[in-house]
């Protein structure tokens, strides 16, 4: 009897943990396949990134589309805090210090925010970056908000879209788009200070830079005469580089000196023959030559 009985204690203890097995491989075995499991989505992710003065900008934000709904004052209530996107915070990232409607912004990583309304906007960024959409909003944990005006499209834009346009060496605009309305958040760099630091240290380096700063001063349109001097030099190690003397012809011009920049652009596009840019020097060239003969036509022809 005690045989029988122990016999059939070790059966269900066997048992059950064939059992115990089964169900965990089970079990494991759907959630690899929910893990799997990827279907679309009605506001999917989007990463833009997008180089800006010595560092870059970066956002992650949900593209929800309109789907035949009316978006501002509807979907999107006027006068409430908006997620601006859908799912998770929207979150911008600047990689160096800016400045935004006048008031500096330190490098980093923030929830942008947004308070529709039909005449006007306003603009949060907050640190909240952890949020879900609106839900973990404080007011408290901005760093940042002011108002712009909205602008309306001719066009309907179905899907929600951010973007960073109109970008120069040191300015651009972060766009919202959707519907038929834009909004513009100016952005400044505030990097004059480490790119002067940068410069000065890569000019006493063995390989100075001479042609890249001088172009950087020239479309900054500062320091002119440092910019030919440097251009210069750049010419001293390659005298038969076209778009140098190109950018010789244009230093020039700003400078005053007509006669020196419509050399330099004959010198551009004497370099340029031959190659595959021939043409387009060629254009360039001659149209800052007639510009100038131009120019100097109409002074001569108010002093007589």
């Amino acid at each position: 009897m005690y045989i029988l009985r122990n016999f059939t204690t070790q059966n269900t203890q066997s048992n059950m943990k064939r059992f115990l097995l089964s169900a965990l491989l089970l079990a494991g075995t759907f959630s690899f396949s929910h893990a799997q499991l990827k279907l679309p989505s009605l506001s999917p992710t989007a990463k833009v990134s997008q180089e800006f003065s010595t560092s870059s900008i970066d956002i992650t934000y949900s593209r929800p589309s309109m789907r035949g709904r009316k978006i501002f004052g509807d979907v999107v209530q006027y006068g409430n805090v908006w997620r601006t996107g859908a799912n998770g915070a929207t979150k911008v990232k600047f990689g160096e210090d800016v400045e935004i409607n006048g008031t500096k912004l330190k490098a980093g990583e923030y929830a942008l925010y947004t308070v529709p309304g039909k005449e006007s906007w306003e603009v949060i960024f907050n640190t909240g970056v952890g949020n879900w959409g609106a839900g973990g909003y404080s007011r408290e944990n901005d760093v940042l908000r002011f108002t712009v005006k909205p602008n309306r499209m001719e066009g309907v834009c179905q899907t929600f879209t951010i973007e960073v346009t109109d970008i120069s060496y040191s300015t651009c605009k972060i766009e919202l788009v959707w519907e038929r309305t834009r909004i513009q958040i100016p952005v400044k760099a505030l990097s004059n200070d480490a790119i002067e630091a940068s410069i000065d240290k890569a000019i006493n380096h063995p390989t100075t830079p001479y042609f890249q700063v001088a172009n950087y001063y020239n479309e900054k349109n500062i320091k002119l005469d440092v910019a030919n001097q440097y251009v210069d030099k750049a010419l001293e190690a390659e005298p038969t580089a076209f778009y140098m003397w190109w950018l010789k012809a244009r230093i020039e011009k700003k400078l005053g000196h007509n006669a020196k920049a419509i050399e330099a652009a004959k010198k551009s596009m004497e370099t340029a023959k031959g190659g595959a840019f021939e043409a387009e020097y060629n254009h360039n060239a001659t149209s800052l030559i007639e510009e100038i003969n131009r120019g100097n036509f109409a002074t001569d022809k108010k002093t007589y």
